[in-house]
């Protein structure tokens, strides 16, 4: 959970956009949206399985 203690004398849109960063950083926008609709177990285990080639592969170039 992000909590965000809004500051003295510090404007509605500062504390927005403190929150909306804080949340970004936090990972909660981006399990949203991959929790946003069911996925099959096998496609989780390919996006895996996927993201761990590209991964090994950029090792190796780099």
């Amino acid at each position: 959970m992000v909590k965000l203690t809004v500051r003295d004398k510090e404007s509605i849109q500062e504390a927005v956009r403190r929150f909306r960063k804080l949340v970004e950083r936090s990972g909660i926008k981006k399990e949203m949206r991959r929790k946003e609709y069911y996925e099959k177990p096998s496609e989780t285990r390919r996006r895996a399985r996927l993201r761990s080639e590209r991964r090994a592969r950029r090792s190796v170039l780099g």
